[in-house]
């Protein structure tokens, strides 16, 4: 499952360079770190020093593990900067799983952001402040 693991990471990757270039979307200096001991990978998105303030980052946790019948499978958690909630998305390692298309989801479900009921209260109070400051004159 190590190399599944790494070469999941790989595939997410690639699919959101490719999924934002399509798009005419950001680019993200990428840092990777993979724990094969534990099962465990990280893929942590973060703007070029050029880029706009607002521009998305955050993280993608992958996880793998064995499942009760004995098919290893792994999930991976999605986080952007600024979101209290961690969406998960499972794949199974079943007969005929397309591995790169299930990265394009994993990839297409971070490129939506964070769903809006996510979004912290730290980001919401910072805009209900810059609200209040912009009444008072």
């Amino acid at each position: 499952m190590a190399s599944r693991l790494l070469s999941s990471l790989n595939d997410i990757e690639q699919a959101l360079r490719k999924q934002s270039a399509a798009d005419m979307g950001p680019t993200w200096e990428v840092s990777r770190m993979v724990n094969y001991h534990h099962g465990l990978a990280r893929m942590t998105l973060t703007p070029p020093a050029d880029a706009e303030p607002d521009q998305m980052r955050g993280v993608i946790f992958l996880q793998s593990y064995m499942l009760a019948d004995g098919a290893l499978s792994f999930k991976a958690s999605l986080n952007w900067h600024g979101c209290e909630s961690f969406p998960v998305i499972a794949v199974y390692a079943k007969p005929g799983v397309d591995w790169q298309a299930e990265a394009g989801r994993i990839a297409t479900a971070w490129l939506a952001g964070p769903p809006a009921a996510l979004i912290s209260m730290a980001s919401m109070a910072h805009v209900a402040e810059e609200s209040l400051v912009s009444m008072a004159g």
